[in-house]
């Protein structure tokens, strides 16, 4: 399979160390055999029909902080139409994510099925603000579009509604779907003032240096509307979702929930079909009331009752799993048939 990878950061690396460290039994388990024929980041672009040297992509990055700088025989340059006018299969759209226009990753995924390729995306910013139109768009050109790792990192969240309840009628979610905010909320449970806690999951790296994305719920938000279409077929955009964060949350107002055995959690929600983000009360025998940067999302289907999944929600190396079982499946349904 070729493949386009457009936002070679964290996930992208990764991703292609994973290809690296799994490239046999990939092909001798799932018969996938990725060959890198396009990278992207920042900078530029650099095409190779043959195939990119991974690891020597990799040192390239590292060194010289572009992919750009990569040469090899019969490698170029490309500044313009780079996902268009590149033979491949699947494009890759790794790039960060963006919930105010969605940008640059709603274009390529657009000019990617447009011109026939698959995409796997990482990027919650497209979903959120446009999943039905997009989805659209994927079944008009008959063409998949696969987004795993926007919800839930490396854990299946989505493949676990989709898969494991088929057949049942999904009712209703609530859960953690942000591990930043659920480790602020963790460290102020342990006595923290909420900017202490926020400055710490700072400089251990779970927070940014402008966190407001997750402080504020938006991140939450995007991934409850993922879920809400994928899962139970609404046509939503993240505009819909009611949404407070977890700034204005208190020592005192978690002190009282301790006192009635309950945590505070940020949680994700459909109520009545409507959507929503906020702080709430949750026992702590509740399954979903995990704590540190877990994540957790209860199912409630009409004949199997609740359904529990709980894991890592982030990371570099468990978003990167995601994106390869996206490939695994296109490779299955589509080149198999």
């Amino acid at each position: 399979m070729r493949l386009i990878i457009v936002g070679f950061g964290n996930v992208g690396q990764s991703f292609a160390k994973l290809i690296l460290s799994r490239s046999a039994d990939l092909y001798s388990t799932y018969g996938v055999n990725p060959r890198i024929v396009a990278c992207i980041d920042k900078k530029g672009a650099v095409v190779c029909p043959s195939g990119i040297d991974l690891q020597k992509l990799l040192d390239i990055k590292k060194i010289k902080g572009t992919v750009v700088e990569y040469r090899s025989e019969g490698c170029k340059s490309l500044e313009d139409d780079v996902v268009e006018q590149t033979d491949s299969d699947v494009l890759l759209e790794l790039t960060p994510t963006n919930l105010q226009n969605g940008e640059p990753g709603i274009s390529n995924i657009i000019s990617a099925m447009r011109s026939g390729k698959h995409v796997i995306t990482t990027n919650k910013g497209p979903l959120a603000l446009a999943f039905p139109s997009l989805m659209e768009l994927a079944n008009y050109n008959n063409v998949m579009l696969r987004f795993s790792g926007t919800v839930g990192g490396g854990t299946p969240i989505l493949e676990f509604a989709k898969r494991c309840l088929k057949g049942d009628r999904i009712l209703s979610f609530k859960g953690i779907l942000n591990g930043t905010t659920n480790y602020v909320l963790t460290r102020m449970e342990q006595g923290l003032s909420f900017e202490s806690a926020l400055r710490d999951a700072q400089e251990k790296g779970i927070a940014e240096a402008t966190p407001e994305l997750d402080i504020d719920g938006y991140d939450a938000a995007a991934k409850v509307s993922i879920i809400a279409n994928w899962v139970m077929g609404m046509k939503k955009t993240i505009c819909d979702v009611e949404r407070i964060g977890i700034a204005e949350v208190t020592l005192e107002r978690i002190e009282e929930a301790q006192k009635r055995n309950n945590s505070i959690k940020l949680i994700g929600m459909t109520e009545n079909r409507k959507l929503i983000v906020r702080p709430m009360e949750v026992s702590k025998f509740d399954p979903i009331c995990v704590n540190g940067t877990l994540n957790a999302v209860t199912f409630s289907s009409e004949h199997s009752g609740q359904q529990t999944i709980i894991g890592r929600g982030a990371g570099g190396m468990e978003t990167a799993s995601a994106v390869l079982r996206d490939l695994i499946e296109i490779k299955n349904s589509v080149y198999e048939m």
